[in-house]
């Protein structure tokens, strides 16, 4: 006798949510009779909302944080914020732990990555080129390398502190309160308030 499983496409429905970061087996199968059982069109709902993201989700032209379409991100735009100051981070992912601080009211600049020659990613890799053009045009500007404090990350600030340093700009980095190995995804918000209120001049 063959034993009974779900049919293949609440199994496809399964391995999809599990390629999920920080899901397993159990917890996709969960998900995906949540969404199959609900009586409110959850699995629908949740479908729309990936397709609208996934079709309409970009990167700012200008910092390379998240966008809609294309379009300057609401920082970028925001002519309340202190454009004279850039925060250099290492992903768009690393801009929301800052702005929950609510510790920063300047830009952004993404650098898509750090530099990193065991995983072969050279700085043409990274958006530095685009950085280098942000600063000369804003004379007198402070720019804080967020980047992680991993080996990976100061490798990347010494990088571009040294790129940076002949141009007409303060540089600092954040000093206390990031704990070390750590990038700023895992930083509590009073942790990085902290560390950008204490950061040192380079």
């Amino acid at each position: 006798m063959k034993q009974l499983d779900y049919p293949i496409p609440i199994i496809e429905l399964i391995n999809a949510l599990k390629k999920l970061p920080g899901i397993g087996t159990r917890g996709a199968e969960r998900m995906a009779l949540w969404m199959l059982q609900g009586q409110n069109a959850s699995a629908l709902d949740i479908a729309k909302a990936i397709q609208e993201a996934v079709g309409t989700m970009s990167f700012c032209p200008e910092c390379g944080f998240f966008s809609v379409n294309g379009e300057l991100c609401d920082a970028c735009k925001d002519e309340g914020r202190d454009r004279e100051t850039i925060c250099v981070v290492e992903n768009a992912t690393d801009v929301i732990p800052i702005e929950r601080s609510n510790a920063y009211k300047g830009l952004y600049h993404c650098l898509g990555g750090k530099l990193s020659p065991l995983d072969d990613v050279e700085p043409e890799d990274l958006n530095i080129e685009s950085l280098v053009q942000r600063v000369s045009k804003i004379p007198n500007c402070e720019i804080i390398l967020a980047t992680g404090v991993d080996l990976d990350g100061e490798a990347t600030a010494t990088y571009l502190h040294q790129l940076l340093k002949p141009m007409n700009c303060r540089i600092s980095r954040p000093a206390q309160g990031l704990p070390a190995g750590a990038g700023l995804s895992h930083a509590d918000a009073v942790t990085l308030m902290k560390a950008l209120n204490g950061r040192t001049s380079l």
